[in-house]
């Protein structure tokens, strides 16, 4: 499946790029962050913790809930400011 993942604010700056696409087997959102830290290392694992998820622009909450096909994943970590 292809997964496109997109970074902002914190998430973009610990993930190095703003967005990626990869080839992956991840069938749950939790799978997918797993597979991402292992890529990226212990960077992303603290922004993953506070981070809001979209997936196909839709808040995604359950991380254990089946990922849709070839999904667009957003990653939004906490804004400061009002």
């Amino acid at each position: 499946m292809k997964i496109t993942i997109r970074y902002f604010a914190a998430a973009r700056a610990a993930a190095g790029t703003s967005e990626e696409v990869l080839d992956s087997a991840a069938a749950t959102l939790e799978a997918l962050l797993a597979e991402l830290a292992t890529r990226h290392g212990d960077r992303l694992t603290s922004v993953f913790a506070r981070a809001s998820y979209l997936v196909d622009g839709a808040a995604w909450r359950d991380r254990t809930a089946a990922l849709p096909s070839d999904p667009t994943v957003d990653v939004l970590p906490p804004f400061a400011g009002g």
